[in-house]
């Protein structure tokens, strides 16, 4: 009968446990959400704003940090920007270490005896993502939601420990987390194993205002928490680029490091954090343990961060140079036409960059257009089946790349994006297949007219050549400026495409009368080549449409982005 009562507590026990950690799990998940909805492209803008100080870079870390509440996500965002160009590794190691600082707002509110009140922030939320009737204020309802999903699961995990309370053999299996060796170890394989830190630190502050935990083993499991939350990064980085994993490297090197000072002072850190924390002198025993460690941890775990920032932000340059060293940079193959180079799943946890990369994407393909343009026109009067065949195959590397592109942004529609997200994704596919349409009509239409014209043995004259030039050159000029006001994100070009309108048609009148006073020379083939030619200008016209639709398209993503004040935002 003992037996089977103490397997029903040890059940019930797990059962209170595990299920109180699911919720604080889900409810961390949930108001990072809404955070991120609420304010995740302006802590984009933020981010990609620190160039220089790397000061300044640390608090913002910490600032972006404590308010997304996932220093994933802001790791996420800075391997974003090294990628593009926007920020040094030097400087995204600043931002590393300030996100360290901001990932301990978390054990801070836990420790607050708030598990009482868990219900209202979870009525209020809820009510407010079921009523609610802007994306905004439903944003707001997640946050709350999760928020109060984490003090109840705290709640939960502090009665089912209860009855630990007098239970000896885990009373000294907690005794042994007084061997710092031990704690670190167990701290950062379970944080490995949950991939949260967050989770770790909670525990542990729930465990000692139980009075079944002493400060420092606490801190012990929270130094473990630390190292255990590069698994993270590490899975992050796997089969990512050289930067992603040179990011990844400098969060572990900096938070092993970090330990590895504080191992020998963890009894110095725990008297400090004694100091600053509010003691209980009237209480004795647990019970006092259980009013003074859990803000004493949640402290210690506070100044241990901030500590390292403060010693570690002097050697920003020789830690990014050792990382350079660990994580060599490999010998880059030239990309394949057909591969994409810019999108990548890492993204998908910071939408507006994921909308960045499409951009990028969406321009390297056009390059490829003009490219193809270049070739083609002038291969159609004077080439050879082989220079129109390798159109052919130009485009058909394009089309791929296309079709990569068009499935990332299938993958990125799924995502919780905004209304101003959803709106600039809408005006980048617009622009994609309009840049897809000129590589086909090119490949189709003006290859077409360069076999045609081997067929017949017909040759344009020099005099014909010369009065194609004017309006061959001023569609490249369309063309290649729409191409580069997606670029640049730049209405006021793309405004000047559009304004060619004239030009083109001038341009293309005049060269249709010269074509007319040519019908009747004396040349060979002079009919089929005047078929031609006049397919050939036909065609370029084409060409102009796509370039100004694409320009318009230009127009209307920067009146979007004016929504939101800044078009560089989705960066």
């Amino acid at each position: 009968m003992d037996n089977e009562v103490t397997t029903l507590a040890v059940g019930t026990i797990a059962m209170g446990l595990f299920g109180g950690l699911a919720l604080f799990l889900y409810g961390i998940d949930q108001m990072s959400t809404g955070l991120k909805a609420v304010a995740g492209e302006r802590m984009s803008t933020l981010l990609g704003s620190v160039t220089r100080n790397r000061f300044l870079a640390s608090i913002t870390g910490a600032t972006v940090t404590a308010i997304l509440n996932s220093s994933s996500v802001t790791t996420v965002l800075v391997v974003g920007f090294i990628s593009a160009g926007i920020m040094t590794l030097q400087q995204s190691i600043g931002v590393i270490m300030g996100a360290n600082i901001g990932s301990t707002m978390t054990a801070q509110i836990v420790a607050f005896n708030v598990t009482q009140y868990a219900m209202l922030p979870i009525a209020i939320g809820f009510g407010m993502i079921f009523l609610g009737k802007s994306e905004k204020i439903k944003n707001g309802g997640a946050m709350l939601f999760g928020l109060g999903l984490l003090f109840g699961g705290m709640g939960v995990m502090s009665d089912s420990m209860y009855p630990l309370r007098s239970f000896q053999p885990f009373l000294d299996l907690m005794a042994s987390m007084e061997n710092p060796l031990l704690g670190i170890v167990v701290g950062a394989v379970f944080t490995g194993l949950v991939q949260s830190s967050a989770a770790t630190t909670g525990i542990a502050i729930v465990m000692a205002a139980e009075g079944l935990l002493s400060l420092p083993a606490g801190i012990a499991l929270a130094l473990g928490a630390n190292i255990g939350t590069c698994v993270t990064a590490i899975l992050a980085a796997l089969g990512k680029p050289v930067a992603a994993q040179r990011a990844a490297a400098a969060h572990i090197l900096f938070n092993v490091l970090g330990v590895i000072i504080w191992l020998p002072l963890i009894g110095v850190l725990a008297q400090f954090a004694t100091v600053v924390s509010p003691s209980h002198p009237e209480l004795a025993g647990a019970a006092r343990m259980a009013e003074e460690v859990p803000r004493q941890i949640a402290n210690a775990h506070t100044i241990f961060n901030v500590a390292n920032t403060l010693i570690f932000i002097w050697f920003t340059g020789t830690i990014a140079a050792l990382v350079e060293k660990l994580v060599p940079e490999k010998p880059e193959k030239v990309p394949e036409r057909a591969q994409p180079i810019y999108l990548d799943e890492v993204y998908f946890e910071a939408p507006a960059l994921a909308l960045d990369r499409i951009r990028l994407e969406l321009v390297r393909l056009g390059e490829g257009i003009i490219e193809t343009m270049e070739k083609a026109v002038n291969s159609i009067g004077k080439g050879t089946r082989e220079d129109l065949n390798e159109i052919v195959s130009m485009n058909d590397d394009l089309s791929r790349l296309y079709d990569g592109i068009v499935a990332y942004m299938a993958r990125v529609s799924q995502l919780d994006l905004s209304s101003v997200q959803t709106k600039l994704l809408t005006q980048l596919s617009a622009a994609l297949n309009t840049v897809d349409n000129m590589g086909d009509t090119i490949a189709t239409n003006l290859v077409s007219v360069g076999r045609a014209r081997i067929e017949s043995g017909a040759q344009p004259s020099e005099a014909t050549r010369a009065a194609f030039a004017p309006l061959r050159d001023a569609i490249r000029t369309s063309v290649t400026k729409a191409i580069e006001s997606v670029r640049e994100q730049d209405g006021q070009m793309a405004e000047e495409v559009i304004a060619m309108k004239d030009e083109i048609q001038n341009l293309s009148r005049e060269l249709e009368a010269h074509l007319v006073k040519r019908v009747a020379a004396d040349e060979p083939n002079r009919v089929v080549i005047y078929g031609l030619e006049t397919d050939g200008v036909e065609i370029m016209q084409r060409l102009y449409y796509f370039a100004k639709r694409l320009a318009k398209a230009v127009v209307a993503a920067t009146a979007v982005g004016e929504e939101k004040e800044d078009l560089t935002s989705a960066a």
